[in-house]
């Protein structure tokens, strides 16, 4: 039984409530993940992409999307992920990248294509906004970002690959 009216309405907000595991700031409906959600009697389906094919916190979020539509009281939940298409950047909502400038990550420039862009994009320092940053490593703590320095205000920081 739920509590509420089971609408795809109600599910996309208890989703909104979801943080990203690696980054607590902003939501997996912030980063562009959950691709559809339906609503069928009592039963629920949420299909969501990865930001990341190999991402280690496939399971978390998978089990942090059943919880969420449970809390709404619903029994009957099945939640799938799909590669296809595949997660791309351009899904981050512009209040999420401000969320991500302000949490010390510098957010991804648009992709356009879908692709890794293996050049590195002119990337603005999160925490000075200056441009004078350089790469130190093409892999970060996860393997979507990079890790820059600032050479204006010294800071190091993280900064998302555009795919």
């Amino acid at each position: 039984m739920t509590t509420q009216p089971l609408t795809p309405d109600a599910i996309w907000h208890a989703l909104s409530t979801v943080p990203d595991p690696e980054i607590p700031v902003v939501s997996i409906t912030d980063m562009g993940m959950v691709r559809d959600v339906a609503v069928d009697g009592g039963s629920v389906s949420v299909t969501f992409t990865p930001t990341f094919s190999g991402c280690p916190a496939l399971h978390v979020i998978k089990a942090s999307i059943e919880q969420a539509v449970r809390d709404l009281g619903v029994a009957d939940v099945s939640v799938q992920s799909t590669l296809t298409p595949p997660w791309t950047t351009d899904w981050i909502n512009e209040g999420a990248r401000e969320r991500l400038r302000e949490y010390g990550i510098a957010p991804p420039a648009p992709a356009g294509h879908g692709l890794i862009q293996l050049d590195v994009e002119p990337t603005r320092c999160p925490r000075c906004a200056s441009m004078n940053v350089r790469m130190t490593a093409s892999f970060g703590p996860t393997l979507c970002k990079r890790m820059y320095v600032c050479d204006s205000c010294r800071e190091p920081f993280e900064g998302f690959k555009s795919v």
